[in-house]
């Protein structure tokens, strides 16, 4: 008897259905086909053993089983249970009239128990996109899958359960979540606040502004000043995420197998920073079966490289492409993947081996020393990022301050302001923000007037800044107009703005 039943593949951050044909037949032996990887392939004892701890059994027969389509190569251990369900229908052992109404996946225990997957987000919508009637998976998958509305999803703990639902009509308790509510009940949860930070009025501002405009921030100071008590409170200050970024960010996040069980929907930003001994193929994606690397995982958040000269240049180099081009395409000889990654970089670093300013009396630095430690981040790579910020140790005076300054909330307000403007700007063009304007948003978006030209004509001979800096402190200035409510950038602006350029000076290349 031939029996159809359905499961699903991931590709990329999106899934595609998977259709598991189970022939039972005259004569001995189990084959399985359709390009399945060793964990399929194992999956035949898994089975075995699980059917025959729940009172059933493979049969002593011919059993073919196919995966269409059979040229997408399929891996993981996701197939256990749709298969088992499937021999158990081919060889009449349970009813099978209604199979074909569901999604059915799950990894099997010796014992019969569901072990948790990976990427069950995309599975549901694409179930639901191809007007399945619900998707049968285990119960620690049930919050995710929940999010999709239009879909009844049933969560179990035991094949047996699965067995009787179809067998018997022995109801599965069904998982229902409203998605809205639990998205706005926790869009504003962050454990780290602005308040928090001593002194560093100037970085705060810096942040502020590479908040409101979404530029990729570079933080130099002194060992203990705060770089990273600073980028840890970004998110805090962005603006919350819409229900379709998160939406997005959790599909990515779920294909990679970074949900937590309670987790049915990331409601804040993601926050990574990754270490600097981290490969290439961690940071950007890929691997023999392709994975989403902490690029993407960054996606509609923050990536953080903490004192980023100790990342190897290759690794570094990896990310000029993503961060122009805001998305990840992962090649191999048979297919290739795209995998989102817009994301705000920001970055760290110590001004020099020994961790001090040049000037300052611990520096204890060649000059040697400090060009071979500033050479590991490439021109192309700094000309990427909009705006360098330096900080100095906070004195005694500002740690003991029992003052609090402005809290996240409050700056957050002032970005939001601000977003909306570029949002009103940008409403007929596909950038949402300022960092992402190109060449003819520049042009059209960022006029001067003649001081402001001549100002920034002067600081690119001094500085000597490329091109593609020119835009940045152009972008930059229109992010600051906009946090000011102004409709023309003018000479404070640029001014500002120049200022945020400190790794191009003179004083880093002596």
């Amino acid at each position: 008897m031939l029996v159809k039943i359905f499961g699903s593949a991931i590709h990329g951050v999106s899934a595609q259905t998977i259709t598991i044909e189970v022939n039972v037949d005259q004569g001995v032996g189990y084959h399985l086909v359709g390009l399945p990887d060793n964990a399929i392939k194992e999956s035949s004892f898994r089975i075995s053993a699980a059917l025959k701890n729940v009172g059933y059994k493979l049969p002593g027969k011919k059993i073919t089983i196919n995966m269409a389509p059979a040229d997408l190569r399929k891996e993981g251990s996701a197939y256990d249970l749709s298969i088992a369900i499937g021999i158990l229908a081919a060889s009449d052992q349970i009813k099978a009239e209604n199979l074909g109404d569901y999604i059915i996946m799950g990894e099997l225990s010796l014992d019969g128990g569901l072990q948790p997957l990976k990427g069950i987000l995309p599975i549901a919508i694409k179930a639901r996109e191809k007007g399945f009637k619900g998707i049968i998976l285990p119960k620690q998958n049930t919050k995710e899958a929940a999010i999709v509305n239009s879909l009844e999803v049933y969560g179990v703990d035991n094949i047996k359960e699965v067995i009787d639902f179809f067998n018997e009509g022995t109801p599965i308790e069904r998982t229902v979540i409203d998605t809205r509510k639990e998205f706005q009940d926790k869009i504003n949860f962050f454990p780290f606040d602005f308040s928090e930070v001593k002194g560093q009025e100037n970085a705060k501002r810096a942040m502020e502004v590479a908040a409101a405009g979404g530029h990729n921030i570079i933080i130099i100071g002194p060992p203990g000043s705060g770089k990273t008590m600073l980028a840890k409170r970004l998110p805090s200050i962005l603006p919350p995420l819409t229900l379709k970024e998160a939406l997005e960010t959790t599909k990515i996040h779920s294909v990679a197998g970074k949900m937590g069980t309670n987790t049915s929907l990331l409601t804040v930003r993601p926050f990574r920073a990754p270490h600097h001994t981290i490969s290439d193929v961690a940071l950007v994606g890929g691997g023999s079966y392709p994975q989403p690397g902490e690029i993407s995982l960054a996606h509609n958040g923050v990536l953080f490289l903490d004192e980023m000269p100790e990342f190897k240049r290759t690794v570094l180099e990896v990310m000029r492409q993503p961060l122009e081009d805001r998305e990840v395409t992962i090649s191999r000889a048979r297919f290739s993947v795209n995998y989102p990654a817009s994301f705000m970089l920001v970055a760290s670093m110590n001004p020099s081996p020994s961790g001090y300013f040049p000037d300052d009396p611990n520096n204890t630095s060649s000059v040697m020393e400090m060009q071979r430690y500033m050479n590991k981040l490439s021109g192309p790579l700094l000309d990427r990022i909009d705006i360098h910020i330096e900080v100095q140790k906070v004195e005694f005076d500002q740690l003991t301050d029992k003052r609090k300054g402005e809290n996240s909330l409050q700056i957050r307000d002032r970005v939001l302001i601000a977003r909306e403007a570029q949002t009103e700007r940008y409403k007929d063009l596909e950038i949402n923000y300022n960092a992402q304007m190109g060449p003819k948003e520049i042009e059209k978006y960022c006029e001067l007037d003649e001081v402001s030209q001549n100002l920034i004509k002067v600081a690119m001979e001094k500085l000597g800044l490329s091109a593609r800096a020119y835009d940045r402190i152009l972008k930059v200035s229109r992010t600051i107009a906009d946090l000011e409510q102004s409709e023309k950038i003018n000479s404070s602006h640029i001014g500002e703005a120049i200022q945020y350029r400190s790794l191009d000076r003179e004083f880093w290349n002596a």
